[in-house]
């Protein structure tokens, strides 16, 4: 009798413990959570642990939490459907991928990778964090720079604020926010350092070999999904749009400095549109000019390795050889500069470029075209 009682107790026991843990390990449906109210940064706060208020609970932590739950909300998934190939009855397949991308915009601008939404893409869903999810159309692509520019049809979104990466310091936080993986992981947030700045990275392409020029180094973790995401500085401010990382190595990933995108989205802003300015060169600046032992040609400037004879930089008289320094009033010293002042203009402009040939200074004129695709 006194056998059968300690075996009916241990079967309850058990029973109870096994329930208790199904309990706890329970998937709870998704519920979009309540607006946030962050504390405004301090300089230095990240030193010193700081409370983040929200509507339902009190968060004590570091800067890190205050810029996750101010940046959060701007970031989006980005699922696309491409038809890149046919099965064997010559039938389109259709091949879905997942990005990131954020708002810069309130009335619905958003800014990711072309790798991301270029391409053959037939159909873009742009997905929330409340799960809300929205057609997106491509205004804008760039498969050099590997940025582009996707709008949705809203208005008062969340957006992040653009920072600048022109005076970035190697060892200063770094933010990553995105969807590594799946859409079952948006939101993710790593954090690391700038771990180097004005990278170049020699990638493959469909159209060819490429170089990324000037990019932002990182240990934040970026992984597959991340792409299109921002890289965010301890103010919240987005300094970077990350864009690949070194699969051989642990913590080199890399994003495309925000400065280069600015011009960009204003012009969007203020005109609705924008037209990708051409001068049709191919330039070194001094780290790959460096790499292919060019170095005593380039003391400052962009150095012009490859000419499109029918661009208007030919046409206007530059020559493989020269060093660009100026383009209209603004001092070049590496391709980074030399994009974004190019794309402050618009198509028609007329401007000056000063450069150096063998050893002399001259100044040529062109006038920008449309970039071919």
């Amino acid at each position: 009798m006194r056998g059968n009682f300690r075996a009916v107790f241990y079967f309850l026991l058990i029973s109870a413990l096994l329930l208790s843990v199904i309990g706890c390990t329970q998937e709870k449906p998704y519920r979009p959570e309540a607006k946030e109210q962050t504390q405004e940064l301090q300089p230095n706060s990240n030193l010193k642990l700081q409370q983040v208020q929200t509507q339902d609970r009190v968060l004590t932590s570091g800067t890190i939490v205050e810029v996750a739950h101010s940046v959060i909300p701007a970031v989006v998934g980005i699922s696309t459907v491409e038809f890149t190939r046919e099965n064997l009855w010559s039938e389109p397949v259709a091949v879905q991928g997942v990005g990131s991308g954020v708002v810069v915009h309130p009335d619905g601008y958003i800014l990711t990778n072309d790798h991301v939404v270029g391409g053959k893409t037939s159909k873009i869903s742009v997905i929330f964090r409340n799960s809300d999810e929205l057609e997106g159309v491509v205004l804008w692509t760039d498969p050099t720079l590997d940025l582009a520019v996707v709008k949705v049809d809203a208005f008062n979104l969340a957006a992040a604020p653009l920072g600048s990466s022109e005076n970035l310091a190697v060892g200063e936080t770094a933010i990553a926010v995105g969807t590594p993986l799946g859409l079952q992981f948006k939101h993710t947030v790593t954090a690391g350092i700038i771990s180097a700045l004005n990278r170049t990275v020699r990638v493959p392409t469909n159209l060819g070999e490429n170089f990324m020029e000037d990019l932002i180094q990182t240990d934040a973790s970026i992984n597959p999904g991340n792409s299109g995401g921002p890289l965010v500085n301890i103010k919240g401010e987005i300094i970077g749009i990350n864009t690949i990382k070194v699969t051989s190595a642990e913590g080199m990933g890399f994003a495309i400095p925000i400065d280069v995108a600015k011009p960009i989205i204003q012009h969007f802003i203020e005109e609705g549109s924008y037209v990708t300015p051409y001068i049709g060169i191919v330039g070194f600046d001094r780290e790959m000019a460096s790499y292919y032992n060019r170095n005593h040609y380039v003391e400052e400037g962009v150095y012009v390795v490859e000419l499109d004879r029918n661009g208007p930089a030919y046409a206007a008289g530059v020559r493989i050889n020269d060093i660009i320094i100026m383009v209209g009033d603004q001092r070049v010293s590496k391709m980074l500069d030399l994009r974004k002042t190019i794309y402050s203009y618009k198509v028609g402009d007329r401007l000056a470029i000063r450069l150096i040939r063998d050893g002399r200074e001259l100044t040529v004129n062109m006038t920008l075209v449309e970039k071919p695709v």
